[in-house]
């Protein structure tokens, strides 16, 4: 993704190849509520009426860039996890010992293929902490903005979620599962912040 353009990214989505997928679109719209939080930041670092806010920007704005270039390493990372688990299910399965190796690489691609959507949940949820840090100093004239990036890190988070569980459902390791669901659920907890910072948002533009 680092090379392309947004247009060649959704062309790429849009393409018959099952890669990029729902895991590299979870992790985009993660980097458009993280890009979205240091747009609110940029434009309001600076400005004497939000001085006393100056320094929850500052560092909202570290935090956000942080969590956008690590969203779009995950998109990247996704479409790189699911050739994994297409390969493995690819693997000779005639004698007993191939199919024993073709089991083992399998579920060792799916425990990557679920890793790569719980970190993406990760930076989700971290940007929708951004939102709610920033959301009472944002600059007025993009508080609109801040709801449309806790809306961003909401669907990422429900995205992600998706994409762990499908690949956790095939996972034979029960231990490894309850792990994932467990993580995931910290991570959703988020979801009712999210949701919360839009309707505050709505609420002060007069929706």
């Amino acid at each position: 993704m680092d090379d392309e353009t947004m247009a060649e990214f959704l062309a790429d989505l849009a393409s018959p190849a099952p890669a990029p997928g729902g895991g590299a679109a979870a992790a985009l719209q993660a980097a458009l509520g993280a890009a979205l939080v240091s747009m609110v930041c940029n434009l309001t670092i600076g400005k004497p009426r939000y001085a006393e806010h100056e320094a929850t920007m500052l560092s909202a704005l570290i935090e956000a860039d942080k969590a956008r270039a690590e969203a779009l390493a995950l998109a990247n990372a996704d479409a790189r996890a699911f050739a994994a688990v297409s390969d493995a299910y690819k693997l000779p399965k005639g004698t007993e010992d191939e199919r024993a190796e073709r089991s083992r690489a399998i579920q060792a691609a799916l425990g990557t293929a679920a890793e790569v959507p719980l970190h993406t949940a990760a930076v989700a949820a971290a940007v929708v902490g951004l939102c709610a840090a920033i959301v009472d100093g944002a600059n007025v004239n993009v508080l609109s903005d801040v709801g449309v990036a806790a809306a961003s890190a909401r669907a990422a988070l429900d995205s992600a979620a998706i994409n762990v569980r499908v690949n956790t459902a095939a996972m034979t390791d029960a231990g490894a599962r309850e792990r994932a669901a467990a993580a995931l659920a910290e991570h959703l907890a988020s979801v009712a912040t999210a949701d919360g910072i839009v309707r505050a948002v709505g609420e002060r533009i007069g929706s």
